[in-house]
């Protein structure tokens, strides 16, 4: 498997993953699932990273509320950062807390201007207190505010104004895309690819309601053809770290690692194809 794909690490796959070591190129975890540095998960992801490389992923910041940051979550974010050594740090663009009471769920921002300056200031809070870059996730989203910028633009004035990375979840695209009427190509043009650090892939759940059908981003199935044809375009610009996702109704590894095969050739291929064009 091309060293730039990986798969997201599921309590499930702990004793093959341990036992066997697969060819895979790095490994991706939620954060917050181990910030307790006695339980046999930090235990697993531990010994892990010892053969693989790690990136962590947030889901519990909530960088896009007015609430401050949580210091006690940031203090032990930067101590899994120190033991664990990862080579990325994400988040999402979104929110889930107001005066201190957390919602389990990613929430969708009001793309304006005061929610630019608010979140890009927390960005870079974060930035400074763990030395380290963080990389901001495009969100899957089912409902959108009346007044603001398009979301991509958004994201990279975000990018512009706080200097994270940002993290490109093809899947939450194509599923935002068509929830709301938009173009996935639209989208990627206003992108700066070379601000583009790491790419998700997964699959979504279409839910046929009365008004129509819905796309729900459930991490709960192989990635579909549309998406596969979003990562060709972009492997075919250039090469970006990518991670298979699959967070519900968890297969066996080898369907998850199949996943990452198809990632790994398609991203194998496409560079063969730059490499000959550039000689040309």
């Amino acid at each position: 498997m091309h060293s730039s794909i990986g798969i997201g690490l599921r309590a499930r796959h702990y004793q093959t993953l341990l036992a066997e070591r697969p060819d895979i190129g790095w490994l991706e975890v939620h954060s917050e699932n181990y910030f307790e540095p006695h339980s046999r998960a930090f235990h697993v992801l531990n010994q892990l990273a010892e053969h693989y490389p790690i990136s962590l992923h947030g889901v519990g910041m909530s960088l896009g509320s007015s609430d401050p940051l949580d210091e006690g979550h940031l203090a032990r974010l930067r101590a899994l950062v120190t033991a664990i050594k990862p080579v990325r740090i994400s988040e999402h663009l979104s929110w889930g807390s107001v005066d201190g009471r957390y919602f389990n769920d990613l929430l969708p921002m009001p793309y304006t201007r005061a929610a630019l300056a608010q979140m890009s200031d927390k960005i870079k809070a974060v930035q400074d207190q763990l030395g380290r870059e963080l990389l901001i996730e495009n969100p899957s989203s089912y409902l959108q505010f009346a007044e603001g910028m398009p979301e991509w633009d958004f994201l990279a004035q975000l990018q512009q104004h706080s200097g994270c990375g940002l993290l490109l979840d093809l899947n939450n695209l194509y599923v935002s895309a068509f929830n709301h009427g938009f173009s996935c190509m639209d989208y990627l043009a206003a992108i700066d690819l070379e601000t583009v650090k790491e790419i998700h892939l997964a699959g979504f759940t279409d839910k046929a309601l009365e008004q129509g059908n819905l796309y729900i981003d459930t991490h709960s199935c192989p990635v579909v053809e549309p998406v596969w044809a979003l990562y060709r375009a972009i492997c075919a610009r250039r090469s970006i770290p990518t991670l298979v996702e699959w967070d519900l109704e968890i297969p066996a590894l080898s369907v998850l690692i199949a996943e990452a095969d198809k990632a790994s050739q398609i991203a194998e291929l496409a560079m063969v194809r730059r490499q000959e064009n550039h000689h040309v």
